[in-house]
């Protein structure tokens, strides 16, 4: 692979009066990791879309091997060499997986799309993680059926088919559990081997040790430094990135609170993933789920909330329910924060203001009473701590913390009596994870049972005085006191003894 630099100087982009980067500086050449870091809305993302062609800057110079270069669109950064695997994903879910990957380069015969090479490439870009997806994820499924896990995977594989000599991974291990990660990382070294240049952006800092050789830092729009990950520890970067904010905090409940009325009792539930879950989670607790993704936390969470089917006995409050619709669970005070925020939480779309009151327009009448569902609006995101700069303007506008902000928002205008929360702080960064954690906190205090699934082992430990951890459909461990422990939630995460 032929050896580059890129350089991007004094980079500036803006919208409107809004400034999203005011002065990016990013250096990465062949053959090295770099870590871009900062909160969300630091211009991370901005910068990167900037390098891909996605979007021009209004001022500053992208150079590689020294010489300015300019993208109008992002065939243009492809063929240099750049490639990105954004947070957010391009896939388009009624093709296949093979039609995604190569779609708008499929490879030719005599003018016509040679579709068996198409497949069989396909199938060698698979074989990358083959023992990491199942068995059924091949080049002819639709993307329509496959798991985010899955998905994220292949939008990974989509840009490793340009053969990029720089590849941009924003957020990319965001849906990937701890075994799919270590292949990444394992496929990010020979890369790196062969003299591509990689720009990793992630809000896990154990992922930044691990991978990276060096790390660059936005605050507030601009790059505040650059430092050699061997020579640096987390605190200074977390320093670097938050200038003066609250340092990332986690507290555990006084006591497992289980001296409290039982709020939700499951009695072997069951579904295509779930092989049979009991549990019981009470008043004032925040009940954790472990184990690695994909092991039913989401089903089990998706089938209290009556958004998929399942069997066996579902009692809230004292009363068996079954609910087989989510509006039935919301009539009973049961709020869900998904964990696909842009396609299950959030209409992209339209204003802040709607988004927020997306669970609760029926409670303001016909006509609906705007003046007042606005002023709870205003409340909600006041108290959310909700950076925008109105609540007319699209949510689609906002970083991917304060976007989450407006998920669960949503939900606190109904004052849920059971909150379940799967994999909420994913894709956020330190600043939102610790007003997210205070949060977690004081509903706990008013009395909020919580069933809170997180792919982040810290936040288990830190954060839940018990945590069930599933393995293959059912509970393999559940740990508490002493108990609760790395080592123990590693190896009941993996099925282990």
């Amino acid at each position: 692979m032929k050896a580059f630099t890129l350089h991007a100087e004094q980079v500036v982009k803006t919208y409107g009066g809004v400034v999203a980067l005011a002065d990016g500086n990013l250096t990465v050449q062949s053959g090295e990791v770099m870590a871009l870091l900062g909160a969300n809305g630091s211009g991370k993302s901005t910068l990167s879309k900037i390098l891909t062609g996605v979007i021009s800057p209004n001022k500053g110079r992208v150079l590689i091997d020294g010489k300015a270069v300019t993208f109008g669109a992002p065939d243009d950064a492809r063929r240099i060499g750049i490639s990105a695997v954004y947070q957010e994903l391009s896939l388009i879910p009624d093709l296949t997986v093979a039609e995604n990957i190569w779609l708008a380069h499929e490879p030719l015969r005599a003018g016509f799309v040679n579709r068996r090479e198409m497949r069989n490439r396909t199938q060698s870009l698979l074989d990358l993680f083959k023992g990491m997806v199942k068995p059924n994820l091949t080049p002819d499924v639709t993307i329509a059926g496959l798991t985010p896990d899955e998905r994220q995977i292949v939008e990974i594989l989509k840009a490793l088919s340009f053969d990029p000599r720089l590849m941009i991974l924003d957020e990319a291990t965001a849906s990937l559990d701890s075994q799919q990660v270590n292949r990444l990382f394992e496929l990010v070294r020979g890369w790196k081997s062969q003299g591509m240049a990689v720009v990793f952006v992630s809000h896990r800092m154990e992922e930044i040790f691990r991978i990276a050789d060096k790390a660059t830092v936005l605050r507030n729009g601009r790059t505040v430094g650059e430092r050699d990950i061997a020579a640096t520890h987390e605190r200074e970067l977390v320093d670097l990135m938050i200038e003066g904010a609250a340092v990332l905090q986690r507290e555990r409940a006084p006591d497992g609170r289980t001296d409290q009325p039982v709020r939700l009792s499951l009695e072997n539930l069951k579904t295509d993933t779930l092989k049979g879950v009991s549990l019981q989670v009470h008043d004032g607790e925040l009940l954790g789920l472990g184990g690695l993704q994909g092991q039913g936390q989401s089903d089990l969470l998706m089938a209290v909330f009556g958004a998929i089917r399942s069997s066996g006995a579902i009692t809230l409050s004292g009363q068996k329910q079954h609910f087989s619709h989510p509006r039935q669970a919301m009539k009973a005070d049961v709020a869900l924060v998904p964990g696909d925020r842009g396609s299950e939480g959030l209409l992209l779309i339209r204003s802040i203001l709607e988004n927020l009151m997306l669970a609760s327009w029926n409670t303001y009448g016909t006509p609906i009473r705007m003046n007042q569902a606005r002023q709870d609006g205003t409340r909600v995101a006041d108290e959310m701590r909700l950076i925008r700069s109105s609540l007319d303007a699209p949510v689609s506008s906002l970083s991917g913390g304060n976007a989450q902000k407006v998920v669960i928002g949503k939900w606190l205008l109904r004052s849920p009596k059971l909150l379940l929360l799967n994999d909420p702080t994913k894709g956020i960064d330190v600043g939102a994870k610790a007003e997210f954690y205070h949060l977690l906190k004081q509903l706990r205090d008013a009395g909020t049972a919580i069933l809170f699934y997180s792919s982040d082992d810290d936040e288990l430990l830190g954060l839940c005085n018990r945590v069930l951890v599933l393995h293959d459909g059912q509970v393999s461990a559940e740990l508490h006191g002493a108990e609760l422990t790395r080592e123990k939630l590693v190896a009941a995460s993996m099925g282990a003894a």
